[in-house]
C-alpha cells in the first residue's frame, strides 16, 4: 500500500544577512500511512512548525526548501514541495490538506464573524446549498466544540482557546485526506484537549491521515500510532507509540529525557539548552546535553531505520531483550 504522504530528505534553510544560513529542518524523512496518526514532538524551536509550513508552501521568501513530499491522497500524486502557488492554493490547501494552525488568530479574517467564515468554507468545500448551509455551519462548529452562541463574534472577541477551536472547525470542514494540526491544543483546558484530539484522531479514518505537531506528550500518547521526535531540525527517533510511551521506551537519550521531564514520571528536565539553529555543531547536536556522549558523537550519527522505526544515535538505550 502506498503511503498517504511520503517525505524524503526534507530540508529548510533560511538565508539571513551577510550570507548566514539557519538550518531549520535537516534531512527529514518519514511516511504517513492511510488511517495513521503520526505525532511530531520536541522542544520549541526544533523545526516542527517549519516542517508543517514547508508542506503547505507557507514559508517566507528567504526559505530554501529541498527534498520531496509526495501526497497520494485525494487525487493524482503531487509533490507538495515542488508544486507552484496556484496549485497549492486551488487544489491542495483545504481540499487535500487541512491545516489547524499554530496561531489561529492570524488565520482568521478579523473583520468577519466566525459564522461567516465557517459558512463560506462549508459552502466552498462541501457544496452545501443555501437552505442547508445554516445547519451545516452549526454542525461544523459543534464538531470542534465551538459554542453556537459565539458564532456571531469576531476573532478579536474570542479567547485564545476559542480561536483555536474556530480554526479547528475550519480545518475539519473539507475532510481533507491529510490533516496537519500544528499545536492544536494551545489554550485549551484538559477536557477540551481530550475532546479536540479525539475529534482530530477520528479524522484519520476511511484512508485519511493526521500529522499532529505538539509539545503535549499526553495528547500524543492519547491518539498517536507512531511518534517522531525532532531535535535541532532533525528527526532523532521514530517509534510506535505503544513502545515509545510504554515498554521498553524510547531509545534516543533525548526522547527519554522528554518523557522523564513529565510530572507523572521523573519530573526531571533535560539539562542544558538546545543549540542555536544557525550555529549547529558538526556532530550530534544533542551531545553537549547527553550523559551518554563520547568522542564518537563528534560525527553526525546516521538514522538507523528498521520497519518504520529507528533512531539517530551512536549510543542508543537498548533495554535487555530489545533489538540490538
Amino acid at each position: 500500500m502506498k503511503p498517504l504522504l511520503a517525505v524524503r530528505d526534507l530540508s529548510v534553510r533560511f538565508r539571513m544577512r551577510r550570507g548566514r544560513e539557519v538550518a531549520a529542518v535537516s534531512s527529514v524523512s518519514f511516511d504517513l500511512a492511510p488511517g495513521e496518526c503520526l505525532a511530531l514532538v520536541g522542544e520549541s524551536g526544533c523545526g516542527k512548525s517549519v516542517l508543517a509550513s514547508a508542506l503547505l508552501g507557507l514559508l517566507p521568501g528567504n526559505a530554501v526548501v529541498r527534498g520531496e513530499a509526495v501526497l497520494h491522497g485525494g487525487g493524482d500524486p503531487v509533490d507538495l514541495l515542488a508544486a507552484d502557488e496556484r496549485t497549492l492554493a486551488r487544489s491542495v490547501r483545504g481540499r487535500r490538506v487541512g491545516l489547524v494552525p499554530q496561531s489561529p488568530a492570524a488565520h482568521l479574517t478579523p473583520v468577519r464573524t466566525v459564522r461567516s467564515q465557517l459558512a463560506e468554507t462549508v459552502r466552498e468545500l462541501t457544496g452545501a446549498r443555501k437552505e442547508a448551509l445554516a445547519d451545516a455551519t452549526h454542525a461544523a462548529a459543534e464538531r470542534a466544540s465551538f459554542p453556537a452562541d459565539h458564532l456571531d463574534r469576531y476573532p478579536h472577541e474570542l479567547s485564545g482557546g476559542l480561536a483555536q477551536r474556530a480554526a479547528t472547525a475550519l480545518a475539519l470542514v473539507g475532510d481533507a485526506p491529510l490533516l496537519l494540526a500544528d499545536e492544536p491544543t494551545t489554550g485549551l483546558d484538559r477536557d477540551l484537549v481530550d475532546k479536540t484530539v479525539d475529534e482530530l484522531r477520528s479524522h484519520a479514518g476511511d484512508g485519511r491521515g493526521l500529522l499532529i505537531i505538539t509539545h503535549d506528550l499526553a495528547a500524543a500518547e492519547r491518539i498517536a500510532d507512531r511518534v517522531a521526535v525532532m531535535y535541532a531540525g532533525r528527526v532523532v527517533e521514530l517509534a510506535a507509540a505503544d513502545r515509545f510511551f510504554g515498554a521498553p521506551g524510547p531509545r534516543h537519550p533525548y526522547a527519554r529525557g522528554l518523557l522523564d521531564a513529565l510530572p507523572e514520571r521523573a519530573f526531571t528536565p533535560v539539562p542544558g539548552m538546545p543549540p542555536e539553529l544557525g550555529d549547529l555543531p558538526e556532530g550530534c547536536a544533542f551531545a553537549p546535553r547527553c550523559p551518554r556522549a563520547s568522542e564518537a558523537c563528534a560525527v553526525q550519527p546516521p538514522f538507523d531505520e528498521d520497519g518504520g522505526e529507528g533512531e539517530a544515535c551512536h549510543h542508543p538505550v537498548v533495554p535487555e531483550g530489545s533489538r540490538p
